[in-house]
């Protein structure tokens, strides 16, 4: 006997149809991933469940290799730390041949544990303490100087190890894209950035070996990284005549899209995003065409979400279901924001794990907190799921598994599955032993 349920009267626009199917009808599909079932993975490492497939990120790495390398002749990517430091994500990274990039001490202490030697550690972002400055200095790694006081600390721990650091410096810069990603570093346009070069070279404490850039996120026009190369070039001509320093390097960060729905922008992925080949084209070529000097800069590429976004997935399951007072149905999830921070920006593909039948219907897709913000997708047209179907939410690669938080909910378990279809633990749920982890009971408070 097929159970009951109230009916329920909502308005269905026709105009989200187009020539590739009616919303009524309409169902994404993925009952596996690379091979292994999506209800296996959950039935043996739980649900939620974030998922990594080696393969995917070795077809990325390889389609930006090959899309650099074919160009350039001496291109380094630098594997970026913030966007999953796991470390078997890290370690797939490192053994395709990524040196570390990474934003602070925490970071920097991960790609050491990992066996990764200070001088292939790129040493970015805007707080460096300066006990871990010197430490970076002392084992030869890469830094990247965002600010003057971050300058004068150098050229301090320089006097106190009695040695020339090797340095490089951070650059922003109008490449047309806004608002302009001027927080960090040296402004090229009224410049700071030549400032900071004649200032390090009077001091004679720190060595310029490199010139950096990062101008933004989820950049979805090549042009501004040829923009950007241009000037680089342009400040590296100008301090290697003024100063006699010969810079061996340009970084021209990350930034590249992957193949995410952002919010705002009604066009597909496959529509909007440039291929790497664009990417790789637009920031070559102004290499190649504004180099004065008889040698070519090697050129580093600190590479996170293109790499990693796609090739990750988070497994959730349908708890229940509820009728709103607008009709729409509303289905509680055992994953939300808590462990979906760029919901924010991005619209998620949410795929089911068979074919369901009948009608679709306008839907919601809650999470398990306590909270009304808490929403996965706020208008689905799905059809009528049962308590325990298993939906694939992605691409969460990148930034979601970092920045998952301990809230209401233990984190789940995070696997991946290897290039022969097998599936490894890369970190287990978090227990009450976690959550506790570090805390202290002041003993007044036990007393009677």
């Amino acid at each position: 006997m097929s159970k009951y349920e109230k009916p329920a009267i909502n308005k269905v626009d026709f105009a989200m149809a187009s020539k590739y199917g009616s919303p009524l009808k309409s169902q994404k599909i993925r009952s596996s991933i690379d091979g292994v079932s999506v209800h296996e993975l959950t039935e043996k490492y739980g649900s939620p469940l974030f998922v990594f497939s080696q393969r995917k990120i070795e077809e990325q790495y390889n389609k930006l290799h090959d899309a650099f390398s074919s160009r350039y002749p001496d291109v380094q990517f630098g594997w970026s730390y913030k966007t999953n430091y796991l470390n078997g994500i890290c370690q797939v990274m490192h053994n395709l041949g990524s040196c570390a990039e990474v934003v602070s001490e925490f970071e920097y202490q991960k790609a050491r544990a990992l066996g990764i030697e200070g001088k292939d550690i790129i040493f970015n972002g805007p707080y460096k303490p300066y006990k871990h400055l010197k430490i970076a200095a002392q084992e030869g790694a890469k830094i990247h100087i965002d600010h003057l006081f971050e300058l004068n600390d150098l050229e301090k721990i320089a006097d106190e190890l009695d040695m020339v650091i090797p340095v490089a410096i951070r650059i922003n810069m109008d490449t047309g894209i806004y608002p302009q990603w001027s927080r960090f570093g040296f402004n090229f346009e009224n410049g700071d950035a030549y400032a900071a070069v004649k200032r390090m070279n009077e001091g004679k404490r720190l060595k310029l070996t490199g010139l950096h850039s990062h101008i933004g996120t989820f950049m979805l026009e090549a042009n501004a990284y040829k923009m950007a190369t241009e000037k680089i070039m342009a400040l590296k001509s100008q301090v290697e005549t003024d100063f006699g320093c010969e810079i061996e390097y340009i970084d021209l960060g990350g930034g590249f899209a992957s193949k995410s729905y952002l919010k705002g922008i009604y066009q597909s992925p496959e529509v909007v995003v440039p291929t790497v080949d664009d990417y790789a084209e637009a920031i070559t070529n102004a290499i190649y065409e504004n180099n004065k000097s008889e040698k070519l800069p090697k050129l580093y590429m600190e590479t996170g979400r293109y790499m990693v976004d796609e090739a990750g997935y988070l497994l959730s399951t349908v708890s229940g279901y509820k009728r709103f007072p607008d009709g729409k149905k509303g289905y509680i999830m055992d994953a939300g924001v808590n462990l979906l921070y760029t919901s924010t920006w991005y619209n998620f593909v949410i795929e089911l794990d068979r074919h369901y039948d009948g009608l679709n219907e306008p839907s919601m897709l809650n999470g398990p907190l306590c909270m009304n913000i808490d929403i996965i997708e706020e208008n689905i047209s799905l059809p009528a799921l049962d308590r325990g179907s298993v939906l694939t939410i992605g691409p969460v690669g990148a930034y979601n598994n970092t920045q998952a938080m301990q809230f209401i909910r233990y984190r789940p378990a995070t696997v991946m599955i290897d290039l022969k279809g097998e599936v490894h633990l890369l970190k287990a749920a978090d227990d009450l032993s976690a959550v506790n982890y570090g805390e202290e009971m002041p003993e007044y408070l036990t007393k009677d």
